[in-house]
Formats: C-alpha cells, sequence, structure tokens
C-alpha cells in the first residue's frame, strides 16, 4: 500500500480562463524557485479527440453515476469515458483546462489546475439527460505519492487564493 497527497481545487464559473491562467503563472514561478523544470502552464479547450485524450493524462477527472445512465442511456462519447450502462457510471471528459505541470529532478511530472466540464451529460441526440451538478464551474482533482514538501507549498498557493476544495495529506 502506498501513501497519496490528495488535492481537489474549484473555481466558479464565472471565474474566466485567462484569470486562472495568470494564477498558474504565479504559481509557475514558485514551483521554479523550488526546484521544478521543466514547468508549463497550459491553457487548452479540449475540443477534438486527440485534445480529449491528452486531458486523461492531465487529471484524474470526475466520475458520475446516476440512475439515468443505466441501461438505454446513451450519452455522447464527447463528453463521457468508461461508461457502464448497467452501474450508471461515467467518467467526466473536460471541456477546457488550464493546468501547471510540474516536473521533479526524477523527470516525474505533476499537475495542478482547473478543468471546466459539461453541467449536464447529453445523449447522442443533444437531449439532457442528466446534470453533472458542476454547474459548468472549474474544478480539478488528483494527487502525487510523494511526501515531497514541495508539493504542499503549490497547495497552500492554492488555498491562499480560495481555491482549496479538499486536502488529504496521508503522509501527515
Amino acid at each position: 500500500m502506498s501513501l497519496s497527497y490528495y488535492y481537489e481545487f474549484t473555481a466558479p464559473s464565472t471565474t474566466p480562463p485567462e484569470e486562472l491562467e495568470k494564477f498558474l503563472g504565479d504559481v509557475e514561478n514558485l514551483a521554479k524557485s523550488l526546484g521544478f523544470a521543466p514547468t508549463t502552464v497550459l491553457n487548452i479547450p479540449f475540443d477534438n479527440k486527440t485534445r480529449r485524450e491528452f486531458a486523461r493524462r492531465l487529471g484524474s477527472g470526475f466520475s458520475l453515476q446516476d440512475e439515468k445512465l443505466k441501461e438505454i442511456a446513451l450519452p455522447q462519447e464527447e463528453q463521457v469515458r468508461n461508461y457502464n450502462p448497467i452501474s450508471g457510471e461515467c467518467r467526466l471528459i473536460p471541456e477546457h483546462g488550464v493546468v501547471l505541470v510540474v516536473t521533479d529532478e526524477n523527470g516525474c511530472e505533476t499537475c495542478f489546475g482547473f478543468f471546466q466540464f459539461p453541467a449536464e451529460v447529453l445523449d447522442i441526440h443533444g437531449r439532457s439527460i442528466v446534470s453533472t451538478g458542476l454547474n459548468g464551474g472549474w474544478a480539478y482533482r488528483n494527487f502525487v505519492d510523494s511526501p515531497d514538501p514541495r508539493y504542499r507549498q503549490i497547495v497552500r498557493r492554492f488555498e491562499t487564493e480560495g481555491y482549496v476544495k479538499h486536502v488529504k495529506d496521508e503522509f501527515a
């Protein structure tokens, strides 16, 4: 069994991606001062199949389970992955991301940032199946399997700005 450091960030739907990108640029400067290299900030719409596949590499995303997704529901494949019609569960694919990627001295990449998910899961005809409960807001959850205090410093920066929804440090 390994230990992890989990973090979840949120921002209101009214927050422009440029504002989040500026904030992450400031966090990137902190990450560089802590010795992470290379680093990069991405502000990217996930508007095609290649970019949606790339989104999977940037964060764990959000799962959704609802009775309305069982059996005959056919959600748009651009919105969900790992869809299970028996359990009514799927993983949401983000529509947009603003993400900071940091690399440690061992070459391990870790991401921090924000994804904007669909407010509703639509069927193949464009009709609403179910609300995601995210209301178009920005959200991100991820983890790192490291006791390195530099990751905690980065997350504290998010906390200072009011973006932290949840943190769980199994190393503490």
